[in-house]
């Protein structure tokens, strides 16, 4: 007897949840827990961007795993077969372990944690967003694709909340380090079996039924070596703001009680633009949409460098979060319009890409501290480059519009 198939809402709400655990935890746990480290005296600002980089660099080889996964398997008939489902809880029951392994004191294991919690993010990421967005198709709600990509900014916003209050009670990161991973464990017993199954054959590239859009496999190297390198820079723009945010207000607001509210802010801007996505008219160009996306980004970063005060960080932070995701759901949507039959794969190259931009950020921000007279300074430099590389992303969206156009039903 067949097994009942999960609703639409029962697979949006899944995939924002695998989202929250992988991104908002997995990820980005990192982020509000770096000043209570620091604290604690278990870190300094130079080994943090390494651990960092760690982590981003994990996540490159975790999309390059997706990227190459159909070729490894196809080339070692031996293997058994593993469907997109079943690497999607093994990676989510990697991120529990080893987000609960950051609480035992062996800073020397740390980065290899990090780097491996990389990993698994990216495989969560690649798989729930495929499987996620076919099902979705398949069940004629592609535009709850949004609700999915929730997920990611409620675990940034219940992570920072948590760090916030850690903070006020004074407990120590490696505490902090423990609930978080039995959080991520308890949120993952709740999705189990909504994660079953073959991934089975591809849907319909999503928007093709709603928006009139030809979903065509014929597409050059060059459009989608174009979608890749913009989508790469992306990872660059956000990754020194949503690494180093708390730490950057803290030397601009020394004292402050709202501080740790930054870092909730930036993830109730990512909820916020993944629900608004879904809202948006898509029957144009997703290319445009992604062009304003990385030119709202650019203005939040520019509004924190230009007014380091309590207004300029809040609103910075919310205009970094409110594109985050609807970001990856626009270019995501892109790549199953491009390459409908092995859109899973192409997610993986675009993550991979995805990931090497965040790999530059944090080493550039540590050899700029190092080279300034101020942490401030250093900063502020980084900040400025972030927003320019963004700017360059927008214009390459832009001439890409003009470059290749869509092809209407």
């Amino acid at each position: 007897m067949t097994a009942p198939q999960p609703g639409r809402w029962a697979v949006a709400l899944a995939g924002a949840v695998s989202l929250a655990v992988a991104m908002g935890i997995g990820r980005f746990a990192f982020t509000p827990l770096l000043p209570m480290m620091l604290h604690d005296g278990v870190v300094d600002l130079p080994t943090a961007s390494w651990l960092a980089s760690a982590n981003y660099l994990g996540y490159l080889a975790g999309a390059l795993l997706c990227t190459f996964q159909p070729w490894i398997w196809k080339r070692a008939p031996r293997l058994p077969p593993v469907n997109g489902p079943w690497l999607l809880r093994a990676g989510l029951v990697a991120t529990a372990l080893l987000t609960l392994g950051m609480a035992l004191p062996v800073a020397t294991a740390w980065p290899l944690l990090r780097f491996a919690a990389g990993v698994a993010s990216a495989v969560v990421f690649v798989y729930t967003s495929g499987w996620c967005l076919a099902q979705l198709a398949r069940r004629g709600a592609s535009a709850m694709g949004g609700v999915m990509y929730t997920g990611p900014g409620a675990g940034i916003v219940v992570s920072g909340v948590f760090a916030s209050g850690m903070v006020q009670w004074g407990w120590h990161a490696a505490t902090g380090w423990a609930i978080f991973g039995v959080l991520a464990a308890g949120l993952i017993a709740l999705v189990w079996r909504t994660f079953r199954g073959a991934a089975g054959a591809p849907a319909p590239a999503a928007g093709a039924r709603a928006t009139g859009v030809l979903p065509d496999a014929g597409h050059g190297r060059g459009e989608i070596a174009a979608l890749t390198a913009a989508y790469g820079i992306a990872g660059f723009g956000y990754i020194v703001t949503a690494t180093f945010l708390p730490v950057i207000a803290r030397a601009a607001l020394p004292g402050s009680p709202w501080l740790d509210m930054f870092w909730p802010i930036f993830g109730a801007g990512v909820m916020i633009g993944a629900l608004l996505a879904t809202r948006l008219r898509t029957d144009g160009d997703l290319r445009l949409l992604l062009a304003g996306s990385y030119a709202i980004q650019a203005a939040g970063i520019g509004i924190s460098v230009w007014s380091p005060s309590l207004a300029g960080f809040a609103i910075g932070s919310l205009m970094l979060g409110v594109p985050f995701t609807a970001i990856t759901f626009f270019a995501m949507q892109e790549v199953r319009r491009l390459r409908p039959a092995l859109a899973s794969s192409y997610m993986g190259l675009l993550t991979a890409t995805y990931g090497i931009g965040q790999i530059v950020g944090p080493p550039l921000v540590a050899w700029l501290l190092h080279r300034s007279a101020s942490a401030g300074a250093g900063f502020t430099l980084s900040l400025e480059i972030a927003a320019g590389a963004l700017v360059v992303g927008a214009g390459l969206y832009l001439w890409m519009v003009r470059a290749y156009p869509v092809q209407r039903a």
